[in-house]
This record gives C-alpha cells, structure tokens and sequence, in this order.
C-alpha cells in the first residue's frame, strides 16, 4: 500500500483557512504581497524628504505644488498610454518602472553637483515622487485585477494589501533610521537624501523582478497586440472614461473621497496646532495615529477584509467609507478636539487601507485591458490629484464668500454616499455580465 500523502501542517491549514486560501494561491499570492511591500518601501524611503521639499519656504507653497503635480499629469498620462500601446504588459510595466529608476538617479546626482539649486530642485522632485507614488500603485492594481479572478480579488485582494502595509511601515522606519546614521557617520548631511534616493532605486528595481514571476504565473505573453493586452491610441483611456458611465462613476468616488481626504488632513493640522502647543508634542500626536492605524489596518486586512468585502459585497462595502466619514464630519462639527478626530482619522484610514482600496480595485478585474492600463491611471493619478486640488483650494474659497468649511465637508460626504450608491448599482449589472461572459 502507498504511504499516505502528508496532509499540511496545522499552522499552514489555520492560515490557509484565516486567510481563505485555495490550492495553487499561496504562491501567487505571497509574491504579489512582496511586489507590493517593495514599491511602498520604494516610496516611503523618499517620502519624508518631499514633505520637507513641500514647505522649505513655507505651507503656502503646498496648494502652489498641487496644482504643479496635476499639470505634470497631462503630460504623465499620454506619455504612459502611448507605451501601453506598443509593449505588452510583461515588458511596459518594467519599463515604467526603470524610468522612474533613472530619474532617481538623476535626482541623486543633481543633489549633490547643484547643491545651490536646493528650493526649486526640491519642488521638482516633490512633483515628481507625488506622479511616481500614484503611477506605480495604480499600475500595481492593473496588474493584480488582470491575473486574479473577481472571486479571488474579492477574497485575496485585503491580505495582498498588507504587503503594502508593511512596506510603509518599514519605508518610513528606515528612513529615518538610515538618514540619522549617514548624517552622523559621514557628517555632511547632504549626503542622507541621494543615498536614500539611490537605495529607493534598487528597491523598486527588486520590485520589477516579481513583475517578471508573475507576468509567467498569470501566463502573459511576450508580444504586443493580442486578445489580453492594451490596443493603440494614447488618448484611449480618456476616451473610455468619457463614454463609459460605470467609469466616470469610479472617477466621481475617487474625486469625492480625495477631496473628503484633503478636507479631513488640513481639520486635523487645525485640531492638532490648537491641542498640542510645543512641535514635539505634535509630532508624537502625528506618530500615535500613524501606529494605531498601521494597528488596526494590519488586523483587518488579515482577518476581516475577505470575509467581508466575500460576505456582504462590494457594491454594500462602497458604501462603508462614505457613512463613516458623513458622521465622522458631523461629530467634528460638534466636538472639535482631539480625541474626536483621533478616532474618526484612524478609523477612517483603516478601513480606507483595509477595505475601500482592495474592494474598489475588485471594480476593474471584469474591464479591457484598455481599461485597466489607461483609464485606471488616468483616473488613479489625474482624477486623484484633481481632487487633491480642490480640496486644498476649498477652505480659501469658502472663506472669501464668508462660508465654514465643516458644512462643506459634511456636504461633500454625503454626496460621495450617494455616488457609492449609485456605482453600488451599476457594480452588480457589470460583474453579473462578466458572469454571463
């Protein structure tokens, strides 16, 4: 008689069963979450030096930045869609990213032969991190809706995400780490940001390695123009985005919450000036909502996300942000402290991180390609920014007609509600079809 076929250990089977895993996903799965890990490391190695480039002379220059960053997008988006056009996706998508790669090193050079350039190169490479940061993560979810089933986006999308989480966490660590031991070893700190933007490089050049594993996993091919890649025509995804209703309703959420998002980071500058008096004391305020969101985001992308975007749907989790953010609004409205925007802060990220992002990127499994490789970006990047620009122009507008921004925002919220609803609708007509496909 055969000897029996070893079953898997139990902690394999207790994972497997908390994360819902099926035969054959482990592996895909773990190397999607290390592509992710990898390009938010990548980012968040640079991130703290765009914030501090964003206000070398000042706040004031932030709204001035913005709109730099969305002018940056008219040419970005043609540029990238008229390489989709001509490559296929196991070859465009390293090529994107090794463009990046070059402008890092650029960067790293212009730092340190034109240190007198400091302000205005510093402006140029916060534009520049701002376009990166969107396009390799929107590209990231094109990526994961082609190869992955809506079923198997609906339950391994969350726990993909914590790759991301984690990368953030240890981009943002290591960063400080790093640049606080090269200023003190080498004792010019001129030289902290180039080595970070070099080391920034080879991490998303790692990242470029699991494309590679995955585009053979999900069996793309090496030629351009078959029935699974992108069509000509750079101006294609903005085509889509004008004639498709179900996008221009993904455009129209993504807007609301960017501009809800913007509205919520410039109440709690406010908030927190007013209760902490002293710079130290801010920072540690900032550092204590960073690690309970990071908190709470790991456990529900882990342990809850699949279950309940699987359970309850993704038309019905759409809607959870937007109520959440409607009440957190009316609660700040009547109770402007601390405490009050600590809790609706790290509970809103949370389930931003955990939820919305993972059950809205389930939207584009069942489109074209065209549709996830150039509208997506387009929408990811161009629409995002728009509302990033809205909303930081908002309370200035509002209070030269004599207006309060907390009504605005609560206004905004509920329309973003409404929006949620209204995609919710039309989510079940287009996944249904696919269906029937």
């Amino acid at each position: 008689m055969a000897e029996p076929v070893p079953n898997p250990s139990r902690l394999a089977r207790v994972l497997g069963g908390a994360l819902l895993l099926e035969p054959g996903e482990a592996r895909p799965l773990l190397v999607s979450a290390l592509y992710f890990f990898l390009l938010l490391l990548s980012y968040y190695l640079l991130r703290p030096m765009r914030e501090a480039f964003g206000v070398a002379r000042g706040a004031d220059s932030l709204p001035w930045l913005m709109t730099g960053t969305l002018l940056a997008m008219l040419v970005a988006n043609p540029a990238f869609s008229a390489l989709v056009s001509r490559l296929p996706r196991r070859r465009f998508i390293p090529v994107a990213y090794r463009f990046f790669e070059v402008n890092a090193v650029l960067f790293a050079l212009a730092l340190v032969l034109f240190p007198a350039a400091g302000t205005w190169l510093g402006y140029a490479f916060y534009i520049w991190l701002s376009v990166f940061n969107l396009f390799v993560v929107s590209v990231f979810w094109a990526f994961m809706a082609d190869g992955f089933s809506e079923t198997q986006g609906k339950r391994l999308f969350s726990v993909i995400a914590v790759g991301g989480t984690l990368g953030a966490i240890a981009g943002a660590w290591l960063a400080g780490a790093l640049m606080t031991g090269l200023q003190a070893f080498s004792g010019r700190p001129r030289l902290g940001p180039p080595a970070l933007i070099l080391l920034s490089a080879v991490v998303l050049e790692a990242a470029v390695k699991c494309v590679q594993t995955l585009a053979d996993r999900f069996g793309m091919g090496q030629e351009a123009g078959g029935p699974r890649e992108p069509g000509p025509g750079p101006l294609e995804g903005l085509r889509r985005v004008a004639v498709s209703p179900y996008l221009r309703l993904i455009s129209v959420y993504l807007l609301l919450f960017t501009i809800a998002s913007t509205l919520l980071y410039l109440a709690q500058g406010r908030i927190v000036a007013a209760a902490f008096k002293d710079q130290a004391a801010r920072a540690a305020a900032f550092a204590r909502l960073d690690l309970w969101t990071n908190l709470l985001t790991l456990g529900v992308q882990l342990f809850l996300a699949g279950r309940l975007i699987r359970g309850a749907g993704v038309p019905a989790v759409l809607l959870l942000l937007p109520a959440l953010t409607l009440g957190g609004f009316a609660a700040l409205a009547a109770w402007p402290v601390f405490t009050t925007l600590a809790v609706f802060q790290v509970a809103r990220r949370g389930l931003h991180y955990a939820v919305d992002r993972p059950a809205r990127e389930t939207l584009y499994i069942p489109l074209e390609p065209d549709d996830r490789y150039k509208a997506k970006p387009f929408i990811d990047t161009f629409v995002y920014r728009g509302g990033d620009l809205v909303g930081v122009w908002m309370p200035s507008a509002l209070a030269a007609l004599g207006l309060a921004a907390a009504p605005a925002a609560i206004g905004v919220s509920a329309l973003w509600l409404g929006s949620g609803a209204w995609l919710g609708r039309l989510v079940g007509k287009v996944m249904g079809k696919e269906k029937e496909d």
